[in-house]
């Protein structure tokens, strides 16, 4: 139960952030739909080809599908002055995607009796892959490489499943809130880790 609720929590909030990128790139309804779609699965089929699940398993999801079709339609119906606040509506949906797929992938890592080094490693790409190929689909640097603290907090969940700190529904569906949290603090305080920089500005 706590993996079909977070998958959809996933799926719902991907395929909006990625229609919201979308219309703030002016792309027409068919690049909405299309970059919606690849934002909310692009993360699972980048996990399954890394820890070895066929990537046919994608087309078993039809519920997520209409899920996250319904999820674009609404978006791309909302009232126009409503979508002037959608660059944070964009960023709190992509917390939630975040935080919802980083805890799927591990818990779908750890079922398949993985090291501890997969688990964490099916967090991150479950968690960050969709808004990476959003981005680049976008012709944006992806956030995770260049923004406030991001793929940390998928690391985080990936830790504490894999070391089964949290594993029942409720510390499970207390860490989707922790790691949500974390994401909007560190875009709301511009948390960043250390950079250096190269060549003159």
């Amino acid at each position: 139960m706590t993996w079909d609720v977070l998958s959809i929590i996933g799926t719902i909030a991907f395929a909006v952030s990625g229609a919201i990128v979308a219309m703030e790139e002016e792309y027409d309804i068919l690049g909405v739909y299309i970059l919606g779609i690849v934002t909310a699965f692009g993360g699972g089929a980048i996990r399954n080809l890394l820890i070895g699940v066929p990537v046919s398993a994608l087309w078993e999801q039809g519920l997520f599908f209409q899920f996250a079709l319904l999820s674009i339609t609404s978006v791309f119906l909302f009232p126009t002055n409503l979508l002037r606040h959608w660059q944070r509506w964009g960023n709190f949906f992509d917390a939630i995607g975040l935080s919802a797929f980083a805890i799927q992938g591990a818990i779908y890592a750890v079922n398949m009796g993985h090291p501890i080094s997969a688990v964490i490693v099916a967090a991150v790409l479950t968690g960050i892959g969709g808004g990476i190929i959003r981005d680049l689909l976008a012709g944006r640097k992806p956030i995770v490489l260049r923004a406030e603290i991001y793929a940390v907090w998928a690391i985080l969940a990936g830790l504490i499943i894999g070391l089964k700190i949290a594993s029942s529904p409720w510390e499970l569906y207390t860490l989707f809130a922790l790691i949500t949290a974390l994401r909007v603090l560190s875009y709301t305080f511009s948390w960043k880790l250390p950079a250096r920089r190269l060549g003159a500005h």
